[in-house]
């Protein structure tokens, strides 16, 4: 591209907590020329017209109506991981603003985390791993005991991407799978990984030694699962959600966890993130809360983000987007 001016991209920052990753950005500059939002903030009349995209890393920047009204020549925004719950699409649209995600990319590590929480809560790695450090130990207790997975029950509420991948996952440890998904998957494809479709998610909840819930955040699965859901699981069930915090009840969740509603919980998602650290759910030793990293492995971030320039790029070329997220 020597000798042509790069489009101009609006990101939150460079580095730091929530910034593109540094290394990111120096892929991201011989493509783009960046702009953070300091810089936008300071000279809003002259960036606003140049901008033409906008890389959203985890939510940042933030888009409103406020931001879109500034930027008259803005036609995409690329957004990192699955999650679209934090954009107004009808809004975006409303400016004639393409949007794209990074589905695909995200998925097998984020089955992989939930397996590896199931397994931790099933066999009770955290409170092993402490009593195995404290120095107050004097033995190991024979007595203390997890629950199997092999040969378990598991339920997955959203059989896309991601569930489909726990499927195939839980299939080696031999588990019956049952699933729940607005649409049912075909025969094909459930014969594969031995899945049970239940239409009906009481069905679901009513069997299932492992509950993991791997839907997307929408209206419909808004507090998905509150107090009836739990109550309707079986008293020695694992609760594992590796999709959006809001599809819990969380004050519903802490009744339940401690009055042995259902046995555990193993959540990589809560709402808020991070939690208030006097909430009542981090101070269960049946919970396992990780800090939503379903996707934070280094090979998945680098795939993200020339996921994310590709749709840019094509975006601006008046081309096909990959992964384009439809209304």
């Amino acid at each position: 591209m020597e000798g042509q001016e790069l489009p101009c991209v609006l990101i939150d920052c460079i580095g730091g907590k929530h910034g593109v990753y540094e290394d990111h950005a120096e892929f991201l500059k011989e493509r783009f020329c960046l702009i953070t939002m300091k810089e936008y903030l300071e000279n809003k009349n002259f960036l606003g017209k140049k901008i033409r995209a906008i890389y959203m890393w985890y939510h940042r920047p933030v888009i409103n109506e406020e931001l879109l009204q500034s930027l008259p020549n803005l036609k995409i925004v690329a957004s990192s991981g699955v999650g679209i719950d934090h954009l107004d699409l009808n809004l975006l649209s409303s400016y004639g603003v393409k949007v794209s995600n990074t589905p695909f990319i995200v998925s097998t590590d984020t089955a992989d985390l939930g397996m590896a929480l199931m397994l931790a809560s099933s066999r009770r790695l955290v409170e092993g791993h402490q009593m195995a450090i404290s120095p107050d130990t004097e033995y190991f207790p024979a007595n203390w005991l997890g629950a199997e997975v092999s040969g378990a029950t598991l339920g997955i509420i959203g059989m896309g991407t991601i569930g489909y991948k726990v499927a195939e996952r839980a299939k080696a440890f031999e588990m019956k799978i049952l699933y729940h998904n607005r649409k049912q998957r075909n025969k094909e494809e459930e014969h594969a990984v031995g899945a049970t479709y239940c239409k009906k998610i009481d069905d679901l909840l009513q069997q299932a030694d492992f509950v993991m819930l791997a839907v997307n955040l929408t209206p419909q699965t808004h507090k998905l699962i509150g107090k009836r859901e739990l109550q309707l699981m079986k008293p020695t069930a694992i609760l594992i959600n590796i999709s959006r915090g809001l599809v819990v009840d969380q004050d519903a969740l802490v009744e339940a966890l401690q009055n042995k509603v259902i046995k555990a919980a193993a959540l990589d998602v809560t709402y808020p993130e991070p939690l208030p650290r006097d909430h009542p759910l981090l101070k269960l030793k049946n919970v396992i809360i990780t800090p939503h990293i379903g996707s934070a492995t280094m090979k998945t971030r680098h795939l993200m983000k020339e996921n994310m320039t590709e749709s840019i790029q094509a975006g601006l070329a008046g081309l096909p987007i990959p992964n384009e997220v439809l209304l």
